[in-house]
């Protein structure tokens, strides 16, 4: 237990490490906490899909943004919470000639006779569609941060979407870990869980947030068989 501050005295906090998979856009909550808690370091750290949840459990980031799915019971039986924040439009990412393309979205039975490369999003996997050795089916944001010219990317209507959730483990003492979540879900900074400033003093943020990890890693392709390709564009 944390000893008591005496009246008057201000308490150091640690820096609060967040994680995040990438298609995750940290900005807005970046900014939010840079304006309440200017003295308190947010350090951020890019994580691959793969890794997301042992980073949590490893204690190498205190809260991550991670992709679903997302149980109570983390790698190794490790108790998580996790918070579910929002749902993943899955898109088919194709060379920008494929047939695809002249479609503003496909289904699942479009794409029965393609290819689809198994696995996360990576720039290898990225490297292989636009070198025309098969489709990749991940969640929206992922492919748009793969963003190039001779790739484009459609909704597939009926595919099984993700969910972004943000999870910790359930024994971690940090006290900004209410704070963050309060600013994830939108809570003003008179709401009663927030801190207040007097109690608190952070540390003076050595610089910019670090980001850190490696880039590449996207959304599960959905396990459907392979599909027809489309033919003539519907409705054109």
């Amino acid at each position: 237990m944390t000893a008591a501050s005496s009246p008057g005295e201000r308490r150091a906090v640690p820096s609060l490490r967040v994680g995040y998979v990438p298609g995750v856009t940290l900005t807005k909550w970046r900014r939010t906490w840079a304006e309440r808690f200017p003295r308190l370091s947010l350090e951020v750290a890019e994580v691959t899909e793969a890794d997301a949840l042992a980073a949590v459990e490893q204690e190498r980031v205190d809260m991550c943004f991670v992709r679903s799915p997302v149980t109570a019971d983390g790698p190794a039986g490790v108790r998580l919470h996790a918070i579910p924040l929002y749902e993943e439009v899955p898109v088919v990412v194709a060379p920008k000639d494929h047939p695809v393309s002249l479609f503003d979205a496909v289904t699942s039975a479009d794409l029965s006779e393609e290819n689809l490369i198994e696995g996360f999003a990576t720039d290898d996997a990225v490297d292989l569609v636009a070198g025309g050795a098969g489709l990749l089916i991940v969640p929206q944001s992922v492919a748009r941060s793969y963003s190039r010219r001779d790739l484009v990317h459609r909704p597939v209507t009926d595919a099984v979407g993700t969910r972004i959730s943000l999870a910790w483990l359930q024994e971690n003492p940090h006290e900004m870990i209410e704070e963050f979540i309060g600013i994830v879900r939108g809570r003003t900074p008179n709401s009663s869980r927030s801190a207040r400033p007097a109690e608190v003093a952070a540390t003076p943020a050595p610089g910019a947030p670090r980001s850190g990890g490696s880039a590449g890693q996207g959304g599960r392709p959905t396990g459907r068989r392979p599909a027809k390709r489309p033919g003539r564009p519907r409705g054109r």
